[in-house]
């Protein structure tokens, strides 16, 4: 199943962080605006999105634009290598 991935950003004293980590099920991903990614099972999903809070918990940000970037580039790579 394909999943359009969201997150929140916030503004913190250190930069900006990306936390709450979600996936939507969806038939028509935005590869444009959004980062999209397939996983073959609710197990994996549930893995994965506690992976990505995991790794970006303490990772701070100078703006939106990194960060969007960043979390794609993770999730774009992780789906390489699955």
């Amino acid at each position: 199943m394909i999943y359009q991935l969201g997150w929140t950003t916030l503004p913190g004293l250190r930069g900006l962080s990306c936390s709450g980590f979600r996936a939507t099920p969806t038939k028509t991903p935005d590869h444009q605006g959004g980062v999209a990614v397939e996983f073959p099972g609710d197990h994996e999903r549930d893995a994965f999105l506690r992976q990505i809070e995991e790794h970006f918990a303490a990772r701070r940000f100078t703006n939106t634009a990194e960060a969007f970037d960043t979390v794609k580039a993770y999730v774009l790579g992780h789906a390489a290598s699955h």
